[in-house]
């Protein structure tokens, strides 16, 4: 976790406190009035968090959520209608322990970071292969195990992968098995993508093997 930036929204005296403390000074520390920038400048790398202060409204909070960014969100008290859902957000009340602050970064940023190494962008979808499920335009069907292995494999090479290197890769067969194995797994995964994405096109091959 280096290089991590903390993204202060409309609170010049936390801002401050942050800059003096010694045990914040291996973050780069931002400042920012504006909710629109701030937005834009933390969706630029992975390892931003932002710090989300009391005097921002709750539609600027459902703003903020939707672009899945990690916050920190800091009031005097949350009420029952504060029910964020999403999973990188962390809450504090003020008053509060700066040490305590420090720990829920760190725990901020553990699970955002697992969570964007679980991540794999393929051709326009969304591989999670901690979930095991493969997302795209609020869509998402659930994977098995070996269904990610295989789709992974796609996502490490550029070129099309033959019916031998599936079956050494994802199934630790030998390349000369005489098993429809892999044919037999492609076909119920066309299915299942054609389904729900009404894609029929999700894996072509050639005589040179398969690709996306």
């Amino acid at each position: 976790m280096n290089n991590i930036t903390l993204s202060v929204l409309g609170n010049k005296i936390l801002l401050q406190v942050l800059r003096e403390v010694k045990l914040f000074s291996k973050y780069n520390i931002k400042s920012y009035d504006n909710l629109g920038l701030c937005i834009k400048e933390a969706s630029k790398k992975n390892n931003l968090i932002i710090l989300f202060l009391q005097k921002l409204k709750e539609k600027d909070l459902k703003e903020m959520i939707k672009h899945s960014i990690p916050l920190i969100v800091i009031d005097k008290s949350f009420k029952e209608k504060n029910n964020f859902s999403n999973e990188f957000i962390e809450k504090l009340t003020v008053p509060f322990n700066i040490l305590h602050l420090e720990k829920k970064i760190i725990s901020l940023m553990a699970r955002y970071e697992f969570n964007q190494r679980s991540l794999i962008n393929l051709y326009g979808y969304t591989i999670d292969k901690n979930e095991r499920k493969i997302i795209k335009e609020n869509l998402e069907l659930k994977l098995t195990e070996k269904e990610v292995n295989f789709l992974t494999l796609f996502s490490q090479n550029k070129q099309p992968i033959t019916r031998s290197f599936i079956l050494k890769n994802v199934w630790n067969y030998s390349s000369e098995s005489e098993t429809h194995t892999v044919e037999t797994h492609i076909h119920r995964l066309r299915k299942k993508i054609a389904s729900k994405f009404g894609d029929n096109n999700f894996i072509k091959n050639t005589n040179k093997g398969y690709y996306i």
